[in-house]
């Protein structure tokens, strides 16, 4: 094979690269919509007041656990806030990974839905590092369910993020203490085509939605068009 051929089949070869990269994360942002639809349609899913409380949503559909035992945990989502400090339409999202330590009995290879709230300015500063740890650096508590968000505890009600796990068809809040959030710069680069920074995705007015992520942000403007402000 001469240099000229090489260079081109080298060529070729990141160009499907690339464009698997990006179909890959076209299907992230797919599977968090879906998530988000089925959790939506459960009578006891997300109180629809919480959600409009609610600043950044945050979905991670997939994660994966360790077999038997103290194991980890791995997974990949994306998140979306409000704009217009929390009152605004629903924006642009930032791809996240989320991983770290899971303790306790775990029988077999189990596979969970993640979706987080985050309630106030405290919760979407941590998403603006790099990474942070639910519970250490940020306050944590399992989500209420049902229709309204009443039954709330003292604990939920200053928490600066809500989880919640469904697997194998229930859904309920769960603690996640532990884990570990981090941007997916590389996975952001794929859905919008070049380097962007997730303050200028999650906080700036003027990002638009790309066409990859439409169907899962436009849902959340149908479940919840306008929001409330923090609680």
């Amino acid at each position: 094979m001469t240099g000229r051929a090489g260079a081109v089949t080298w060529a070729l070869l990141l160009g499907a690269a690339g464009a698997s990269a990006q179909v890959r994360e076209t299907q992230r942002l797919a599977a968090c919509r879906q998530v988000l639809e089925d959790v939506a349609n459960m009578p006891e899913g997300i109180p629809r007041d919480l959600l409009n409380k609610a600043e950044c949503v945050a979905v991670v559909p997939g994660v994966k656990k360790a077999a038997l035992g103290i194991g980890g945990r791995f997974g990949k989502g994306a998140v979306t806030c409000r704009k217009d400090g929390g009152r605004g339409p629903w924006g642009p999202p930032s791809m996240i990974e989320v991983g770290g330590a899971s303790l306790g009995l775990q029988i077999g290879g189990q596979s969970a839905d993640y979706v987080f709230l985050i309630m106030n300015q405290k919760g979407i500063d941590h998403l603006l590092r790099s990474r942070f740890t639910l519970g250490a650096d940020a306050s944590v508590a399992a989500g209420p369910k049902g229709r309204s968000a009443e039954a709330a505890t003292d604990l939920q009600m200053h928490a600066e993020i809500l989880t919640y796990s469904r697997t194998r068809g229930l859904f309920a809040g769960v603690s996640l203490e532990g884990a570990v959030v981090k941007q997916d710069r590389s996975a952001n680069m794929q859905v919008y085509g070049e380097a962007v920074d997730a303050r200028d995705l999650l906080l700036k007015p003027d990002r638009r939605v790309p066409p990859a992520a439409r169907e899962f942000v436009d849902l959340l403007r149908e479940l919840s068009p306008r929001g409330q402000g923090s609680w």
